[in-house]
């Protein structure tokens, strides 16, 4: 398994992080081709070697005309979507950075993603950055991203709406989730095209260097020097006997109860996995006053969350709810239909790299067939899952199938590897993100 491991020691930006590809193999050229195929005119990608705390690295620089206007996130989809240079899967993870940006300045501001202005993640410098690390992360060929703590610097900074502490909103905000490491400069070292880069991009987290045999490294250098450290990012490429880990990041919802009945509970579990919940289960517990009570939890993608609050809140007697969020391993999924002697039976197949693939039927399907043949519903379940193994069987003896087991073009597939982009970013700064660390 090829793995990537972000290494951000003095923080990370859209530009370093740019850099760091390139350094570390990423055809620049490719990068250029893809950044003119924007349209966006008078923009020229400098690429030069740098020294940062004594230490060799690649700096990137964006050359555009002076800008006054800012963009909304239709404006921007506008651009990358018009865009012949871009492959699918460059665009789709371009606009995936940027809706990020967008649900994080929307949040923070209380407006909505298509009303929230792009300020300096709007401008050209910051367009090119985060289309760019797209096109660069794409061509990289890994099948593994791991980043380690992100530090976000110290201090204050003068952005659109005032002077803000460091993290300001909008990179709080897209860092939701993100494990933080405390280091002492006095300066922004993680920018919000940074931290959107990397909530979008980085399977999971590593406090150091995952199990590797290294092939390359790459450097990419932010513009400012700082004293006691090289403020650079560094890209570190390798090999990994390990099997790749498909992540996703997702919310907890907890809440203790001591006054609500069973009817209550069962009824609003019901209306939360209606609502759009992955999941609901409720923990016995002993409470205050020796009071037995539940502790009812839920998870649920972040997008979500409003509406799983909301039914707390009217179905229960629950005074608050804390949410956490966190990242699951989970197997990719797709939907499946096995033929038995009794009838068709829905399943899902589920698998990770490199194992084999499980079945799993639906239970309201073998539900109703064990009632309409009179069976015990084990006997269904047993059908269901020897069906499938004779169709494996088939297919291995007579077809060359992929892990991913499409096996014919009806499979509708309800869950790949998507982090969460509920994330995004504080359009409002004044200050130049692309010299964040100036």
């Amino acid at each position: 398994m090829r793995i990537a491991y972000l290494d951000c020691a003095s923080g990370i930006s859209g530009d370093m992080t740019v850099a760091a590809l390139i350094d570390a193999g990423v055809d620049a050229n490719a990068i250029r081709v893809g950044i003119e195929s924007l349209g966006l005119s008078g923009v020229t990608l400098h690429i030069e070697e740098v020294m940062r705390g004594g230490f060799r690295a690649k700096s990137i620089r964006v050359e555009h005309p002076e800008q006054h206007s800012h963009r909304h996130l239709a404006d921007i989809q506008k651009i990358i979507n018009r865009s012949e240079g871009l492959t699918d899967d460059q665009r789709d993870l371009a606009l995936r950075i940027f809706a990020a940006v967008a649900e994080a300045e929307a949040s923070v501001h209380g407006s909505t993603i298509d009303q929230v202005h792009f300020h300096e993640v709007g401008a050209i410098d910051s367009i090119v950055d985060i289309t760019a690390a797209a096109i660069g992360f794409t061509l990289l060929g890994v099948d593994e991203i791991v980043c380690s703590p992100i530090p976000t610097g110290r201090g204050q900074v003068r952005i659109a709406h005032g002077v803000c502490s460091i993290p300001t909103p909008g990179t709080a905000e897209l860092l939701k989730g993100v494990p933080l490491v405390d280091v002492p400069v006095d300066a922004e070292l993680t920018t919000p095209t940074g931290a959107a880069i990397v909530k979008m991009v980085v399977d999971r987290f590593a406090d150091s260097l995952p199990e590797m045999t290294i092939d390359t490294i790459g450097y990419g250098a932010g513009t400012k020097d700082f004293e006691d450290r090289a403020n650079v990012v560094r890209l570190i490429i390798g090999e990994s006997r390990a099997v790749a880990t498909i992540t996703d990041s997702v919310m907890l919802l907890e809440t203790n109860l001591d006054n609500c009945t069973g009817e209550v509970i069962g009824y609003t579990k019901r209306q939360l996995l209606a609502g759009g919940a992955l999941d609901v289960y409720s923990t016995s517990i002993q409470m205050k006053k020796d009071r037995p009570g539940v502790i009812l939890s839920v998870i649920c993608q972040s997008d979500d969350v409003a509406k799983m609050e909301t039914i707390l809140f009217n179905e229960t007697t629950t005074l608050g709810i804390r949410r956490h969020p966190i990242q699951r391993s989970i197997r990719q999924r797709t939907t499946y239909n096995v033929e038995t002697d009794f009838g068709p039976i829905k399943g899902k197949l589920a698998w990770r790299p490199e194992e084999p693939v499980i079945f799993t039927p639906e239970y309201e399907d073998c539900v109703e067939i064990a009632k309409a043949h009179d069976l015990p519903l084990r006997d269904v379940f047993l059908a269901a899952q020897v069906a499938f193994l004779m169709e494996e069987h088939e297919e291995d003896d007579g077809h060359d199938h992929d892990g991913a087991h499409d096996h014919d073009g009806a499979h509708d597939h309800d869950c790949g590897h998507d982090h969460d982009g509920a994330h995004d970013h504080d359009g409002a700064h004044d200050h130049d993100h692309r010299h964040d660390h100036d």
